[in-house]
């Protein structure tokens, strides 16, 4: 069994290697995972999710927030937390500010002592998103020679008991407990030991931050005994709680303790992040209420079988983007994801399809990944039609109006931008343009050049303008678009390079919710999975939304939960397999 590491730092907070050093470091170490978590910051986890997409080592998206009791610091490791909600950006912002101003108030008191400090000095040794810590003062202490250890720093200047230490505002730590679960993440109490409260207030105060949700303890960590760590089992025992561990790795603000084991032995065990694991997908498949999906249990190696049972009860009504979500990077379903949605079937969920995609294009994908034999249905166009292909028949259909569709195609011909609509068969352009080929090759779909594309198709179900390189280009149009058609149309990006301006009515949102109603599926049973901005809508409608984890900032934060993994190493495959 490899080792993991779920209390690691980088440069955004207090530790001294940068989040790419730090994944270097773990490989070369051979960890099978580690934790980012920066203490009140999140800025480094975009930065480290995608360094690692390709990596051998797994990494846990986290947070440690600094909270406090009288007396004493409280920290709470928040893991997996959805850190593009908004929620908890204000709640980290405002832990920003009241740090800040209590780094003004120390510099100001350290400078008054007479040491060579002041906060511009101290903020300049940084790089600029650097959340400042008491380690940050004690490291510039030393740089200048005030002191001849970072030990001397804290001991003399920087511990609650100096003159020269400031207090600052801080919350409770319930609050933060409540924060993280709010969105989405699994909290633990870090290092309870380090406290040094007696055996009973430290029960009270895992006693109450359980009440408030907590769902760990951080059981192995490099400084305990093994005393420490047999008290730290039995509250965790006692209370029901996760355990976990971590070396609380700083680099070289703390030299003597090394990456994944600590000051030597420390030995964290793959199956406490597994906990973590079962411990998120736990709150994203809430049970749901209802008759089971079938009066018989159906085999997973049944599923044609299952899929033919018209009459059962639908457990739940699943949708998928395509491209990004369901297919890999070559545009095909990974094994291990295909058995997985094989047998959220089995179990009576209903499968379909929420694609950008022209219908033609779609029903080709669907064909060449024999997704016929779940019989979906298809909502395409970013939700302008929904078809059914069983009785081959337009259920339903939104259009641009005619004078709309008009004013729009002036507007991007005046911009000099490609732009495109289709036919029942094939993408028409009015002109030969490298983006039209790009978009063609994209979708598996032929396309026309035609002198003017709206006599072809007068009122069609949306526009794609393109820029293969300048996204910028595109969000430009998409304002002036907006502020003369925003009563009519929605402008969406399914892509850098594809802007997609649709009917006002239209969007997966409506498509996922008159898909429900097709199938009688009471909408709190409604699971979307996809990753793009166009997909926004439908993560934010559905009862349970999940994002990939190589999906946009957009799609992130609409969504209710992430993946672990990308759509290229099975992402929804846990998910999938939580479903009961």
């Amino acid at each position: 069994m490899k080792a993991i590491d779920l209390h690691v730092h980088s440069t955004y907070s207090d530790g001294t290697m940068t989040p790419a050093e730090l994944l270097k470091l773990a490989e070369e170490k051979g960890l099978a995972a580690f934790a980012l978590t920066d203490h009140d910051a999140t800025k480094g986890l975009d930065e480290i999710l995608s360094l690692s997409a390709d990596s051998p080592v797994e990494v846990v998206p986290g947070i440690e927030i600094t909270t406090a009791v009288p007396g004493k610091d409280i920290h709470i490791l928040g893991y997996y937390v959805n850190y593009h909600k908004k929620e908890l950006q204000e709640f980290l912002d405002n832990l920003v500010r009241t740090r800040e101003d209590r780094n003004r108030k120390m510099c100001e008191r350290l400078h008054d002592a007479g040491l060579s400090i002041t906060y511009e000095a101290l903020r300049a040794s940084v790089t600029p998103n650097t959340i400042l810590t008491r380690a940050h003062f004690a490291r510039f202490l030393l740089d200048a020679g005030e002191v001849s250890s970072m030990q001397e720093a804290f001991s003399r200047y920087l511990n609650d008991r100096c003159p020269t230490y400031v207090h600052r505002e801080k919350v409770k730590p319930e609050e933060a407990v409540k924060i993280i679960r709010k969105v989405g993440g699994v909290p633990v109490l870090a290092h309870p030991i380090l406290y040094g409260f007696s055996k009973e207030k430290l029960e009270n105060l895992v006693a109450s931050l359980k009440e408030a949700g907590l769902a760990g303890i951080e059981t192995v960590y490099s400084t305990y005994l093994p005393a420490d760590e047999r008290q730290v089992r039995t509250l965790a025992k006692k209370y029901d709680l996760l355990m976990t561990g971590g070396s609380d790795f700083h680099g070289s603000n703390k030299p003597h303790i090394q990456l994944g084991n600590g000051m030597g032995k420390l030995f964290i065990p793959e199956e406490f992040l597994d906990g973590i694991k079962e411990e998120y997908l736990r709150n994203y498949n809430i049970p749901l209420n209802g008759s089971p999906a079938s009066e018989k249990p159906v085999s997973a190696d049944n599923t044609d079988s299952a899929i033919l049972q018209k009459d059962s009860v639908p457990a739940g009504l699943l949708s998928f983007d395509m491209d990004g979500t369901l297919l890999d990077d070559t545009k095909q379903i990974m094994p291990a994801t295909r058995q997985a949605l094989d047998d959220a079937i089995s179990r009576g969920y209903i499968f379909t399809i929420s694609t950008g995609r022209p219908l033609t294009s779609t029903l080709r994908l669907v064909s060449s990944l024999d997704l016929e034999k779940y019989s979906p249905l298809i909502s395409a166009f970013n939700g302008g039609c929904i078809y059914d292909p069983e009785k081959k028949e337009i259920l339903y259909k939104e259009v641009l109006d005619e004078d709309i569709a008009k004013g729009i195609t002036a507007m991007v011909k005046e911009a000099g931008l490609h732009f495109h609509t289709y036919t029942e068969r094939e993408v028409i352009s009015e002109r030969d343009t490298e983006e039209v080929r790009y978009y063609s090759d994209y979708v598996k779909m032929e396309y026309r050049v035609c002198e003017d594309v709206l006599k072809e198709e007068p009122r069609p179900y949306k526009f794609i303008t393109m820029h293969l390189s300048n996204r910028g280009v595109l969000e430009e149009m998409k304002e002036r678009i907006l502020a003369k058609y925003s009563d009519d149309v929605q402008c969406i990006f399914s892509n850098d390079m594809f802007l997609e301006i649709i009917p006002k009515k239209s969007g997966k949102d409506a498509a996922l919710r008159k898909m429900c109603e097709i199938l009688d599926v009471p909408f709190e049973k409604s699971y979307a999975f996809a990753d793009q901005d166009n997909d926004i809508s439908m993560l934010s409608a559905a009862a349970h939304g999940v994002a990939l984890v190589n999906g946009s900032k957009g799609a992130k934060k609409a969504a209710g939960y992430i993946t672990f993994t990308d759509n290229n190493h099975d992402g929804l495959v846990p998910f999938l397999n939580a479903l009961r």
